[in-house]
């Protein structure tokens, strides 16, 4: 089952992830399970450490009267804290679920009240003042725990209660009870409801799957056959906790691999982060290797001119070479370019690099494995327990998400001509279903077979599955031209300077965009033509930001098809923001809240106006608000009878 470095836990004894910990603690007591970056200093966890620490957090909350199918709430930042919460949460029989710590009140409202949590594990302060601000409207919560004890002692609400003293309780139970915990192990079961896990909620309020135990496991050692880790690996824990495979990397395959996983000081240290722990293996979302990608470019901006010509040369040569052996490499241009660039980026040790969560555009995928990061491209979803779909080392393909594991069975159902029609697909790893939401869980299984509401099809010369758009998303020209958005808006994000793309045409002559710039580096670049400029809004206003933009626009439009060329486009005065609603917690494109919210400025686009008159409120991070007056231009980048009128922005902003 395993390869020869490492010893893989028996997940048919061991059928849970607190007994799979309690076997590792025994077997490998003084290994280090984990680390975590405070003040500067990686602090490290054995796997001694990891057990002692859930088993007297489960004795508390056993204290505290949590049992067997009751709900556990756990908000924050990723830390061995918020796992250590979730594997003493699954030895009492508790069902856990994650809620992204920058949710607003409102949804970390919904979430503890669908899933009726009685305990809510806070990582500090400013989770804590979320969750009281909300009690109120959400009864069932008894107690909230919270981790970090800094600025909580002013608190004396009687529900509050610090880790310390949560583990305290459960060490005063320990002596009184040595053998209630492992009691406790053994009544659990692989077929226990371990993790309510968050869809995605694209469309409306996100669903809570629900994830057995043992299936997620026996899912995970099917994955690891296909992209296997050892206990000698390094792991750096970035994604959001509560989304399915941060789950499926940080907790279950490290439970089982016996991976050191680490977590960062803060998002801001990420990337010098990185470079302390060299991992040997990482899973980012498109958005941040996008970001990555954008932050390469724009660092050469500032390089001198030998410099850039250099890395125009690398890129070339490694750019050619990707292309002719899909995914190989220049040995010149790795020696020249690559090698420093990949050892600043803390990719020199990677031996598996993945992306999974949305589609990462085919220029960005080629980027990477250009540079020598062996970059693959995963596919599945939360009900799934993740991935089920992966590239093999020596066989990727750029344009599609690689060939099912082992384990998966997918099939495409209702195929047009051309082959394309629903992915359907089950696993070891299925979900039960959702919770408390039974009319829900009819419409997406059938037959044992999960409709994923995906596009797809089989190539058929290398079986790989090519993943197209979600088909709520896929439109269709006022012409009869069927597109999909997402991949376009992919394609238009491989340029450093534009952060976010939506394309609109469904039902309409042509194809438009909205496009909203990456701010700091664009800031860069218009500070290096000496162009002034106050803030997002007033820059994104400029006429030579839209020359600019248009340009990269047009490069993307060169290589498409007549009818997939964006003809129209404007710079939106803000970025999206997912607590705006405009984006889910995992950077996913909310359209139907596009379409509502800016539906003015699309009726405007489309009615052949030159600019779109803007009076609106917009409220920052720190809530303070502020109006916007502006004229956002429309360009054309096809005319009729010739170039379109330039509409001068005017712009002013009260506060």
């Amino acid at each position: 089952m395993a390869d020869a470095r490492t010893e893989y836990a028996d997940i048919k004894k061991y059928d849970t992830f607190p007994k799979i910990l309690a076997y590792n603690a025994a077997q490998w007591p003084d290994e280090v399970a984990m680390r975590e970056k405070e003040f500067g200093i990686w602090n490290e966890y054995s796997w001694a450490d990891y057990n002692r620490t859930v088993k007297q957090m489960a004795l508390g909350m056993h204290s505290l009267g949590i049992g067997r199918g009751e709900s556990v709430g756990i908000i924050g930042d990723n830390r061995p804290e918020w796992v250590c919460g979730e594997l003493a949460s699954h030895a009492l029989g508790a069902m856990i679920f994650g809620i992204y710590q920058d949710s607003l009140n409102e949804e970390v409202a919904y979430l503890i009240n669908y899933a009726g949590a009685k305990v809510i594990i806070a990582e500090d302060e400013e989770q804590v003042d979320k969750v009281l601000e909300i009690t109120e409207q959400c009864p069932c919560v008894k107690h909230i725990v919270y981790c970090d004890p800094r600025g909580m002692r002013k608190y004396d609400d009687p529900r509050l209660m610090g880790q310390e003293e949560l583990m305290r309780l459960g060490e005063e139970l320990d002596q009184n009870q040595p053998e209630l915990y492992t009691e406790l192990l053994n009544a659990g079961s692989g077929e226990d409801v371990a993790i309510l896990c968050p869809t995605s909620g694209t469309t409306s309020n996100p669903k809570l799957a629900m994830l057995q135990a043992g299936p997620m496991l026996e899912h995970c050692v099917a994955y690891l056959a296909e992209d296997p880790k050892y206990p000698s690996d390094n792991y750096v824990s970035v994604l959001p906790l509560p989304w399915i495979m941060e789950q499926v990397y940080a907790v279950a395959q490290a439970l089982i691999s016996r991976i050191t996983v680490n977590f960062v000081e803060e998002t801001e240290t990420l990337m010098s982060d990185l470079r302390e722990v060299g991992p040997t293996f990482v899973l980012l979302a498109p958005r941040v290797w996008e970001s990555v990608a954008a932050d390469v470019k724009s660092r050469m901006m500032d390089a001198s001119y030998f410099k850039q010509k250099m890395y125009h040369i690398g890129m070339k040569l490694a750019w050619k070479a990707s292309i002719k052996q899909q995914g190989g490499q220049s040995k010149l241009a790795y020696w020249m370019l690559f090698r420093a660039l990949k050892d600043r980026l803390g990719f020199t040790n990677l031996r598996s690099a993945a992306t999974g969560g949305a589609a990462l555009g085919p220029d960005t995928f080629k980027f990477f494995l250009a540079m020598g990061v062996p970059l693959r491209q995963l596919y599945g979803q939360t009900e799934m327990a993740g991935a089920y779909t992966i590239h093999k080392a020596d066989d990727v393909d750029f344009d599609s998400v690689g060939v099912p594991f082992g384990n998966a069975e997918v099939r495409i159902v209702n195929p047009d001509e051309n082959g394309v029609g629903e992915i359907t697909a089950r696993t070891a790893g299925m979900f039960l279903g959702y919770y408390k939401n039974e009319k829900a869980t009819e419409e997406t299984l059938e037959d044992g077979w999960m409709k994923t509401g995906d596009a797809g099809f089989f190539k058929k010369e290398n079986g790989h599955l090519v993943v197209i758009d979600r088909i709520s998303d896929i439109a269709t020209t006022a012409s009869g031209f069927r597109f999909s958005p997402q991949f376009i808006e992919n394609k238009l994000k491989f340029s450093p300077f534009i952060a976010e793309a939506v394309i609109l045409g469904h039902e309409k002559p042509y194809l438009s965009a909205i496009i909203c710039i990456r701010f700091d580096i664009v800031a860069k670049w218009a500070e290096q033509r000496d162009i002034s400029f106050t803030n997002y809004i007033n820059l994104s206003a400029q006429r030579t930001i839209y020359d600019m933009i248009q340009k990269e626009v047009e490069i993307v439009n060169a290589t498409q098809p007549e009818f997939q060329r964006v003809r129209k486009f404007l710079l939106l005065y803000k970025q999206l923001d997912a607590d705006d609603g405009e984006l889910t917690r995992t950077r996913k494109v909310r359209r139907g809240v596009i379409a509502e919210k800016y539906g003015e400025i699309i009726d405007a686009v489309y009615a052949g106006h030159e600019k779109v008159h803007i009076d609106t409120v917009i409220t920052f991070q720190d809530g303070a608000k502020s109006r916007v007056q502006t004229d956002l231009r429309v360009v054309d980048l096809q005319p009729e009878g010739g170039s379109a009128q330039a509409v001068e922005p005017v712009l002013q902003v009260a506060q």
